[in-house]
């Protein structure tokens, strides 16, 4: 039979941990070493400076101070620590100290002294709880509004990808190019890849390289004998993983920018390499014209995507570098790989 875990929830954990910082206050005030017996006055006064600070900490703090209503929340501080003073000197002490410290009233000044501290230290731990819940919130929410826009912007990739491609297949098909089955099997191995296998935050780096391959060779068929593409990737060690189609945007615009631009002499360069301090070094250039060429390469919808999820998944571990000259784009990017957990 399967062992059932315990896990508690807040509201227990709040429980436990005011009971233990109660008890540990009481018994920090109430010790004396030349009397270390505890008197029954001392719980009964400590329980009436506990019960004033439960109203402070669950009624007065979320209804007052977390609404920022400052002035009726100091003044309702001030009703209850006079009421916790009233208790104790004129209730308290005439019960357990009828004929010494009953008989008379301290002063103000020496009764806050004596119940300000134990209140103080109850609210503030109180405070502190609360925030650290709101900061765990706070940081649940920047996950949740993290993952939502990551998802987001992989699933515009597809799309884009998409539109590109079908147009390529539908001009090869109008002329009835032997080509055609080659180009739907190739963009049916990538899309196996995109709409399967890249469902996580990230997948094995020589699974996304084995894609980039596929994704260029597909792309490749456009060109024909119009230029050369070269793709160079190194011995890839395993355990690396990669955020999955990142590199693919920079390997779709070369080839669309090249070949909307130049009818022949295409060049597109792809390099690939891991340093042995696991940095993925990628180098993409590609030729192109600026006179013809009719879109702004840095504008682009993908560009814009992938640069913000660099950002997203890669904030300080990853340096872009984008040049772009009359007759040449080229791109280069290094960034700090994840290792796989076993």
């Amino acid at each position: 039979m399967a062992k059932k875990e315990f896990v508690l929830n807040s509201t227990s954990k709040e429980v436990i941990f005011q009971v233990i910082l109660h008890i540990i206050l009481f018994l920090f005030f109430s010790f004396d070493r030349h009397q270390p017996q505890i008197e029954e006055f001392q719980i009964v006064a400590f329980l009436n400076y506990a019960l004033g600070a439960l109203v402070i900490n669950y009624v007065l703090l979320p209804r007052f101070f977390y609404s920022k209503q400052y002035l009726l929340f100091f003044l309702y501080v001030s009703i209850i620590v006079a009421a916790i003073i009233a208790v104790e000197e004129l209730v308290l002490e005439r019960i357990y100290f009828p004929d010494t410290r009953g008989t008379r009233f301290p002063g103000v000044i020496y009764s806050l002294l004596d119940v300000m501290p134990v209140i103080t230290i109850l609210a503030g731990f109180k405070f502190a709880w609360d925030a650290s819940l709101k900061q765990k919130e706070v940081e649940e929410l920047r996950s949740s509004v993290k993952e939502s826009e990551l998802q987001f912007l992989k699933s515009q990739i597809n799309p884009h990808f998409l539109f590109n491609n079908l147009n390529n297949m539908y001009s090869h098909a109008i002329e009835q190019s032997p080509k055609t089955p080659s180009i739907i099997l190739e963009l049916s191995s990538v899309l196996r890849y995109m709409l399967y296998d890249c469902k996580e935050n990230f997948v094995a780096l020589r699974k996304e390289i084995e894609h980039l391959k596929n994704f260029t060779q597909l792309n490749e068929l456009q060109i024909e004998d119009r230029g050369e593409v070269l793709f160079q990737s190194e011995q890839i060690p395993s355990g690396y993983l990669i955020a999955p189609l990142i590199l693919t945007v920079f390997i779709e615009n070369a080839f669309k920018h090249s070949t909307a631009s130049q009818s022949e002499d295409i060049f597109i360069d792809i390099k690939i390499k891991v340093t042995p301090n696991g940095e993925l070094d990628f180098e993409c250039k590609n030729s192109y014209r600026a006179d013809t060429n009719t879109e702004k390469l840095t504008n682009g919808i993908g560009l814009q995507n992938v640069k913000k999820r660099l950002k997203l998944l890669y904030p300080d571990a990853h340096n872009l570098v984008i040049n772009d000259t009359e007759n040449s784009y080229s791109v280069h990017l290094k960034m700090n790989l994840k290792l796989a957990t076993v």
